[in-house]
């Protein structure tokens, strides 16, 4: 059964819900080898790694259940507000010198002010002046105007997960809604911004939800999916949630290969609760990382990811879509 869908996707098939849940019990080896090949057919040893920066910290006032920087729960130690042009400016130079190739702007909080949207748009402008890196952002749920004037200051990409399926979406967070999200998705689209959308898995969330989560992703045609593992965090509604194993990650990484065949699969938040960093995951389908530290917790170093791909045969290059 594998075999014969891995074929149909290489001559252009799109599995259905019915297909993907077929492979929830499929075994996981011959599972990992056929995505893998899927992942090598459409986009070959191209790896996409980036960056990202907690530009702003804290007292957010949704309740997503799984944040630390929820105002619901203060399991956040660190708050502060926008960080200044120069200080993004800065980073943005330290990660080039490192060899990233894209840098992510991110933000605590339901949107930005208008008047924080400006400021980051001179931070961007100051960034792709002086240190070339390629920027995106993740800054809440914004509407076409603000996106057009972040393109405009040289954004390249938006990141907004819709985190979960929409059955199970309530049971995350109850501030905001799916809908919300995927305006604010369609938002950037039509402002001309790739978008970043995926999700976290160990939410308490079943295998169709997850299956649920992809198919919504992949309708909204979404290319680069994000993969966060819940990392319990002590003080928020989820922290005794039970950790996924490695093999729950490389099957559910694999899986989303099957229906994003042409896709950047991104192991992102939670990679370092994986033994070995995420590098069967990325032996199943994923080809793409957040690579150093996280919003609240510690990643791993670029250093390290950047030998782990080339061991891998990987090549580190900036991609599209």
């Amino acid at each position: 059964m594998i075999q014969e869908l891995k074929e149909r996707v290489l001559n252009g098939h799109l599995p259905d819900k019915l297909e993907l849940m077929a492979l929830s019990d499929a075994p996981l080896l011959p599972l990992s080898e056929a995505a893998d090949d899927i992942r090598r057919h459409f986009c070959a040893d191209t790896f996409d790694l980036c960056t990202i920066v907690n530009a702003k910290s804290g007292r957010c006032p949704e309740d997503c259940k799984y944040c630390a920087q929820s105002a619901h729960y203060g399991g956040n130690k660190k708050e502060y507000p926008l960080k200044s042009k120069e200080e993004l400016l800065a980073l943005a130079k330290e990660n080039a010198k490192r060899g990233v190739l894209r840098y992510s702007i991110v933000t605590s909080g339901r949107r930005l002010s208008d008047a924080e949207v400006e400021q980051v748009c001179g931070a961007v402008r100051l960034i792709r002046k002086e240190a070339g890196i390629q920027v995106c952002v993740s800054l809440g749920l914004l509407g076409k105007e603000a996106f057009q004037k972040l393109k405009d200051a040289g954004v390249t990409r938006v990141h907004n997960n819709l985190e979960t399926s929409r059955r199970n979406f309530k049971n995350v967070c109850t501030t905001h809604t799916y809908d919300e999200k995927i305006a604010a998705i369609r938002a950037a689209m039509e402002a001309g911004l790739q978008v970043c959308s995926g999700g976290i898995v160990g939410l308490g969330e079943t295998m169709e939800d997850r299956i649920d989560l992809i198919l919504s992703v992949r309708a909204l045609h979404v290319r680069s999916v994000p993969v966060n593992v819940l990392n319990p965090i002590p003080g928020t509604p989820f922290e005794g949630n039970e950790k996924l194993t490695e093999e729950d990650v490389r099957r559910i990484v694999a899986i989303f290969r099957f229906a994003v065949p042409d896709g950047w699969i991104r192991l992102a938040g939670g990679r370092g609760l994986l033994p070995d960093f995420g590098e069967k995951c990325f032996q199943s389908g994923a080809n793409a990382a957040i690579s150093g530290d996280m919003l609240t917790t510690f990643g791993i170093t670029i250093e390290k990811d950047r030998q782990m791909l080339h061991n891998l045969s990987y090549r580190v290059e900036l991609t599209h879509g």
